[in-house]
C-alpha cells in the first residue's frame, strides 16, 4: 500500500449492475447482457436501454426474445451494487423490444428499452375539468393524479397557480407537462414516487465529485462553461387596466444561491442586463409572471458543466434533481451544483456516469476537504 492510500477512505469496490424484471433478478442471463445505459434528464423521462446477446436453442426458441420476462409492460428495476450496499438507478416498465437477426447468426441481439413511471401516465386519455366547483391549485391536481396512478408523492409538491374550471383533454402526463411549463416546474419519477415542483435545490446534497484529489479522485473529466451573456433579471409588460400605458415589472431569480456570490454582472459597471420574454398570446398576468420567473431562474444558471465520473470510485448513484458538491476546482468554481442530467453506463469496462451540472453562483460553499493530501497530484 502506498503512502497516499493510507489517507484515503474511499471504498474501491467495483460497481455491479443489478437488474430485476417482474420482481426477480435476471441471474441466469447476466452472461448475455452486453451493456446497460440509463439516461436521466430533467427535460425528458428517465429511460434505460439493455442490450443482450441472444442465441437460438435446439427447439427453435431464442434465449431472450422468447423469455416472457422481456416483453412490453413488464416491471423493471435497475440498481448499482457497491460491495454490500446497493442504490437504485431507475425503475419503471418495458416500453419497447427490438430484435436484430443479422446474416451472422452469432451476432443476433435483443435491445430492451424501458421508461420510468411516466409511461403509465400516458395510457389513458382523460377528459376532466379541474376546479369546476371551487378553485384548486396545480399542486393539488398533481397530488390527485399521482394517487390515481398508484404513485406516492416525492417531497411536497409546488403549489403552482390557483385555477378554476381548467380543462384536461389529454393523458395525465401530457397535462402535467403543460402545467409544469406554466409554472416553471420540474417533474421527475423516482422509486415509485412522483415529484412536481420547483428545482430541488434544498434537497439532500449528494457525495462530492472530487477533481484532482489524489487517491480520492473519482472524476474522469470536468469541463466548465461560464456564460456571462445571460440576463440578471427578466421584465414583462403588465396588461393596462385603463388607457394605453402598460407598466413593466421586473423579476429577479428566486432560487437558492449555490455558492457565496451570485453569478451576475451587477458589478461590471455596464448598467442593467434585462431581457423581456414575448407574451405569445398570454393575456393572464399571473401566468405571464410565472413565465418571466421561470426564464429568470433558468438564465441565472450561468455556469454549466459537462463531465464524467468513474462510478466505482464515486461509490454512489449520481441522481438528477438534487445538489452535489464539487471539490478540487479552486475557490471560484468549487462548491454546490445542481444535477441536470446523468447517463449511467454499465459494461465490461465498468461503470461510468456522464453528467451535466448547473450553477448560479461562485465561491466554495462546502467544508474543507477531509483528505490532507487532496490536490497534490
Amino acid at each position: 500500500m502506498g503512502l497516499l492510500d493510507l489517507f484515503s477512505e474511499t471504498k474501491r469496490q467495483p460497481a455491479e449492475c443489478v437488474v430485476a424484471f417482474d420482481g426477480g433478478e435476471i441471474d441466469d442471463v447476466y452472461p448475455a447482457l452486453v451493456e446497460v445505459v440509463v439516461e436521466m434528464d430533467l427535460r425528458r423521462w428517465t429511460t434505460a436501454t439493455l442490450v443482450f446477446e441472444t442465441r437460438r436453442l435446439e427447439d427453435g426458441l431464442w434465449t431472450i426474445q422468447d423469455d416472457d420476462r422481456f416483453k412490453p409492460w413488464v416491471e423493471v428495476k435497475i440498481s448499482a451494487a457497491f460491495g454490500d450496499e446497493s442504490e437504485e438507478v431507475m425503475r419503471g416498465y418495458v416500453r419497447e423490444v427490438r430484435a436484430e437477426y443479422p446474416a451472422e447468426k452469432g451476432s443476433a441481439r435483443v435491445t430492451v428499452i424501458c421508461q420510468d413511471h411516466s409511461l403509465c401516465l400516458d395510457r389513458l386519455h382523460v377528459d376532466q375539468r379541474w376546479g369546476e366547483d371551487s378553485p384548486t391549485t396545480d399542486g393539488q391536481i398533481a397530488a390527485t393524479i399521482a394517487r390515481r396512478n398508484n404513485l406516492q408523492i416525492l417531497d411536497t409538491p409546488g403549489e403552482g397557480q390557483t385555477v378554476q374550471d381548467l380543462s384536461q383533454n389529454s393523458t395525465d402526463i401530457r397535462f402535467l407537462q403543460r402545467r409544469a411549463e406554466a409554472n416553471g416546474y420540474e417533474i421527475l419519477f423516482r422509486e415509485g414516487k412522483m415529484y412536481f415542483g420547483e428545482m430541488r435545490l434544498d434537497a439532500e446534497t449528494q457525495p462530492a465529485i472530487l477533481v484532482y484529489a489524489g487517491p480520492d479522485t473519482n472524476c474522469i473529466a470536468f469541463n466548465i462553461q461560464d456564460d456571462g451573456h445571460k440576463p440578471d433579471r427578466v421584465a414583462y409588460q403588465v396588461a393596462a387596466e385603463t388607457g394605453t400605458d402598460s407598466p413593466v415589472e421586473e423579476v429577479a431569480p428566486n432560487l437558492r444561491v449555490l455558492g457565496n456570490e451570485p453569478a451576475g454582472s451587477e458589478g461590471s459597471g455596464l448598467g442593467d442586463f434585462i431581457w423581456r420574454p414575448h407574451r405569445q398570446g398570454v393575456s393572464d398576468d399571473t401566468q405571464m409572471r410565472a413565465i418571466a420567473q421561470q426564464m429568470a431562474n433558468e438564465q441565472s444558471m450561468k455556469i454549466k458543466v459537462d463531465g464524467e465520473l468513474d462510478g466505482s470510485l464515486y461509490g454512489h448513484v449520481l441522481l438528477t434533481g438534487q445538489p452535489v458538491g464539487v471539490d478540487g476546482l479552486g475557490d471560484r468554481y468549487s462548491g454546490s451544483y445542481y444535477v441536470d442530467a446523468v447517463t449511467h453506463h454499465f459494461d465490461v469496462n465498468g461503470y461510468r456516469a456522464r453528467f451535466r451540472l448547473l450553477r448560479n453562483a461562485y465561491g466554495d460553499d462546502l467544508g474543507a476537504s477531509d483528505n490532507p493530501l487532496a490536490g497534490i497530484l
